[in-house]
């Protein structure tokens, strides 16, 4: 990971020192992006096949998981303040791991019938894998952001984001192939073994990396009011708007091209692998330039090219039509992500000794969003297809303009 920094030097990509913050943060997320995307695509799959291919099982699944994070994460906050961010990031990784050894044992046990015929042995298992992957994200999080807002300069923190981004994309380019050929030619099991050991290994960098003196000074209460505040209003649905087109992402659009493509592990693999490809270039472009120009209109345009993208999944009928289309969208994701998540930073780091409020509500933001995206699937999938849902999707990426709009009177006072 340490090389992929280096060259970035050499290529003066990057100018000045990296701090030893942001390369222990680099390498740590780079390792557990490597676990989650070597699977990630799949889970949906998987429990979409668990649930005898009910997707309102799995979407409850999912708005469940993210409603128990929405409501804790303030509570979490002022625990974090006892234990140090540091410490917690340590923590989280024990919590990702076990998560996926949970999965292990669903899996192992899934193959028999009485387990099958016995939902409640299933919900069981589910429900446990909720309670740690909440903990997880309350210990991840939390001060991931945190950490990334202080460790990351604001002349190259567009950049400096797009380098994990590009390294992201380029591993989302090989490591989705890899997981189907696992599926294909064994099964889960190996696949989750797999992702625990490379998710352990996550821990290393997180050993050295240097301590942040933040505290949540907020209460419980405060937070929420602090959520609907006037002043905030701008900001939260923009980070709402993001979880809700994130939604989609992550659980429907893996169900609806699994379908499409005859339930072929390998080939949603490997058609995911072909479309990241051509994203890695133009990952490291915006955010080179991102940091010299205007950040607000960037996300303006780009959002709109990437709502388009969304409309258009709608119509998709083949593989070649999955390829085309969605390189078309990641590329537009680009434009449009790259300097919302830098303003996101550069927001949170300008708040000084808030930063962790900034935070907190930044994450019970984009939470809610995907409940709320979650809530509205379940209601329509009855009477419309899961690819309508795209629809909404589109819609939300428009969110992402109200923090190119929001001006100070949204910062923490």
């Amino acid at each position: 990971m340490r090389c992929v920094l280096c060259v970035a030097r050499k290529m003066s990509y990057i100018k000045g020192k990296l701090s030893k913050g942001f390369i222990n943060i680099y390498t740590g997320r780079i390792i557990l992006r490597i676990a989650v995307n070597l699977v990630g695509i799949f889970i949906p799959i998987f429990l979409y096949e668990l649930f005898d291919f009910e997707i309102r099982y799995v979407i409850m699944y999912y708005l469940l998981g993210h409603l128990a994070y929405g409501m804790v994460v303030a509570w979490g906050a002022k625990f974090l303040n006892k234990i140090g961010l540091r410490r917690s990031l340590q923590i989280s990784i024990l919590f990702g791991a076990t998560y996926y050894v949970v999965f292990y044992f669903l899996e192992k046990y899934s193959s028999s019938n009485v387990f099958i015929e016995n939902k409640l042995s299933i919900f069981s298992f589910l429900g446990l894998a909720i309670i740690i992957i909440t903990f997880n994200r309350v210990f991840y999080w939390l001060p991931l952001h945190t950490d990334i807002a202080k460790f990351t300069n604001k002349k190259n923190r567009s950049k400096q984001l797009s380098l994990i981004e590009a390294t992201t994309v380029f591993l989302q380019a090989i490591l989705p192939l890899i997981g189907g050929l696992i599926l294909m030619k064994l099964d889960y099991n190996v696949l989750f073994i797999i992702t625990i050991v490379i998710y352990l290994m996550g821990i290393v960098p997180l050993l050295k990396i240097p301590r942040t003196r933040e505290r949540f000074r907020w209460g419980y209460l405060q937070t929420w009011k602090e959520l609907f505040s006037k002043k905030r209003r701008r900001t939260v649905l923009a980070f709402f708007g993001q979880g809700a087109e994130d939604a989609i992402g992550v659980a429907i659009w893996p169900i609806f091209i699994w379908e499409l493509l005859n339930g072929d592990y390998f080939k949603v693999g490997a058609l995911t692998s072909l479309i990241v490809f051509a994203t890695i270039i133009l990952q490291l472009f915006v955010g080179k330039y991102a940091d010299k120009y205007n950040k607000s209109k960037i996300i303006k345009y780009g959002s709109f090219f990437y709502a388009v993208g969304w409309f258009v999944k709608i119509f998709i009928a083949t593989a070649f039509q999955i390829f085309i289309v969605s390189t078309y969208h990641n590329l537009s994701k680009v434009f449009a992500r790259t300097p919302f998540d830098a303003l996101t930073y550069e927001r949170a780091a300008d708040e000084g000794h808030y930063v962790d409020e900034y935070t907190v509500i930044h994450e019970m933001a984009i939470n809610f969003g995907k409940v709320f995206m979650f809530s509205l699937i379940i209601v329509f999938v009855p009477f419309f297809s899961i690819q309508w849902s795209f629809l909404l999707a589109a819609m939300a990426s428009f969110f992402m303009n109200l923090l190119a709009d929001e001006g100070v009177e949204s910062r923490v006072k």
